[in-house]
C-alpha cells in the first residue's frame, strides 16, 4: 500500500511537471483574456487582459500582433521581461492604446521610477518591431544572474543593469515607435543599438530617478526622430553615438522635437538635452528647447561627423542661468545657422497654450493638462526649415503589409503647432 502511494505520488509530480515545463516553452495565448509564461506567438485579441506571470519569449521566426485596446499586466513579484526573438507588432489606436503596466495599486509614490517588471527587449534575430499607439510605465527592473535576459546575453549582458522600456539591436531590422509614451521608468527609456528605425509623436515623463536617457541611439542606427514630447528626463533627450562598431554609421535625423527640463537631474557633464558623440552623424532640426539644461552638446574627444548639420533651433530660458548655460562658446555648446538663442531671461518666448513657463527645472511630474501646443502669435511659428529630406519619408514596408513613414518637417519650432 505503501508502495502504490508513493508511485501515485510519483506520478502526480511528474505529471505537474510535464504540464509546467509544456507552459513555458509552448503558450499561445490567442484567446479574449489570457496569462502568460513562456513562449507565446500568435494574437492577442482586442480589449482583452493578459496577465503576464513570469518572463515571456517571442520565439524567433514567429509573431505576437497585439491588437488595439490590450491591457497587458506585468506580475510585480516576479518583474518579467518580454523577449523578441521574432517579431512583436503593438498594434492599438488613438482611442484604445495598449498598456503593458502594472495593477493601479502599484502606482504608487514609492513606485514613481518603476522597476516592477523588466521592459521589452528585442534580440539581433527580431527582424521588426512595431509600438504604435501604446503606454510603456512602471518598469525598467533591475537584471540578477537569474535574469532571462543575463542568461541569454541580451541588452548589456550582465546583472546589476536597469533594464530599459525598449532594447532593440538588430542593423538589418525595421522598428518604429510612434503615438507612444513611456513614463515611470528607472534610467533609460530605449537603448537602440541598430536598424532603419521611426520614433515619431512620442511622450516621455518622470524616468530616471539616478540616470538615463529617452533615447539613446547607437552605431547601426539610421533613424528620424520627429515630434516628440520629452519632460525632465534625468539625463539626456536623445544621446546620438557612432559607439558600439557597427556598420553602418549612425545617422540620425532629430527634427521638430519638443524638450523641456530635461539633464537638470543629472548635473554632470552629460546631463542636458542632446549629446553627441563618436563620429555620429546627425541633422538637427527645428526643435524647440525649453528650460533645458544645456541644449545640443558635443564630446570635445569623441565630436561629431563633420557632416552634421544643425539649422533652425529654438532656445529659450526662463531665468538668466538658463539662458547663460546654452550659449554658444560655453560647455562645448554646438551652434546652427538661424538658430534662436537669446542672451537675457524670458526672450524668445514660444508662448505655449498652457504650460507655467516659472515651473521648476526639476520638476519631473507631469501634469496631462498642460498644452504644448503654440499660441497663434507665438514667434516660434515660422522659425523652422523645410530644407531637407528625411530618411523614411516614403515609408518603411514591414512584412504584415503595414507601412509606416517618417512625419514630413514642419515649418514652426518644436512637436506641436497651433491647434487650429
Amino acid at each position: 500500500m505503501k508502495n502504490n502511494m508513493i508511485l501515485s505520488c510519483l506520478a502526480c509530480f511528474f505529471l505537474m511537471l510535464t504540464a509546467c515545463e509544456k507552459a513555458n516553452i509552448d503558450v499561445d495565448t490567442s484567446e479574449a483574456d489570457g496569462s502568460a509564461i513562456g513562449e507565446v506567438s500568435g494574437v492577442w485579441s482586442k480589449g482583452s487582459v493578459q496577465h503576464i506571470k513570469g518572463d515571456i519569449i517571442i520565439p524567433e521566426g514567429k509573431t505576437l500582433t497585439i491588437e488595439e485596446g490590450v491591457t497587458v499586466l506585468m506580475d510585480t513579484e516576479n518583474k518579467p521581461e518580454i523577449v523578441v526573438l521574432g517579431n512583436l507588432y503593438a498594434l492599438g489606436t488613438d482611442d484604445n492604446p495598449i498598456r503593458f503596466t502594472v495593477e493601479e495599486q502599484y502606482k504608487t509614490k514609492t513606485n514613481e521610477f518603476g522597476k516592477l517588471w523588466g521592459g521589452i527587449l528585442a534580440a539581433p534575430s527580431c527582424q521588426e518591431l512595431v509600438l504604435d499607439h501604446t503606454v510603456l510605465e512602471y518598469g525598467g527592473a533591475i537584471t540578477s544572474d537569474a535574469s532571462t535576459s543575463v542568461k541569454m546575453g541580451l541588452y548589456k549582458k550582465v546583472s546589476g543593469e536597469a533594464l530599459p522600456a525598449l532594447w532593440f539591436s538588430n542593423v538589418d531590422g525595421k522598428l518604429v515607435v510612434q503615438n507612444s509614451t513611456i513614463s515611470h521608468f528607472h534610467e533609460d527609456c530605449t537603448y537602440i543599438e541598430g536598424g532603419k528605425i521611426i520614433f515619431a509623436n512620442n511622450s516621455f515623463f518622470s524616468n530616471g530617478v539616478t540616470g538615463g536617457e529617452a533615447m539613446n541611439f547607437k552605431s547601426g542606427s539610421i533613424a528620424d526622430v520627429a515630434y516628440n514630447l520629452v519632460y525632465s528626463v534625468n539625463t539626456n533627450a536623445l544621446k546620438l553615438s557612432n559607439s558600439g562598431d557597427k556598420t553602418p554609421q549612425a545617422y540620425i535625423m532629430v527634427y521638430n522635437n519638443t524638450m523641456l527640463n530635461t539633464g537638470w537631474r543629472r548635473p554632470t557633464a552629460k546631463g542636458g538635452s542632446i549629446w553627441i558623440e563618436a563620429s555620429v552623424r546627425v541633422e538637427i532640426y527645428n526643435n524647440l528647447f525649453a528650460n533645458t539644461r544645456f541644449g545640443v552638446k558635443r564630446d570635445p574627444k569623441k565630436p561629431e561627423d563633420n557632416r552634421s548639420i544643425f539649422s533652425n533651433n529654438w532656445y529659450f530660458g526662463q531665468d538668466q542661468l538658463t539662458v547663460d548655460q546654452f550659449q554658444v562658446g560655453k560647455n562645448d555648446i554646438v551652434a546652427g545657422s538661424n538658430d534662436v538663442r537669446g542672451k537675457l531671461a524670458g526672450e524668445n518666448n514660444p508662448k505655449f497654450v498652457t504650460y507655467p513657463l516659472e515651473t521648476s527645472v526639476n520638476n519631473y511630474v507631469f501634469d496631462s493638462a498642460w498644452d504644448f501646443n503654440l499660441q497663434g502669435n507665438s514667434p516660434a511659428l515660422k522659425s523652422g526649415t523645410l530644407s531637407f529630406k528625411p530618411h523614411f519619408i516614403t515609408g518603411l514596408v514591414m512584412s504584415n503589409g503595414l507601412t509606416y513613414n517618417s512625419p514630413a518637417p514642419a515649418v514652426y519650432a518644436g512637436a506641436f503647432g497651433t491647434k487650429f
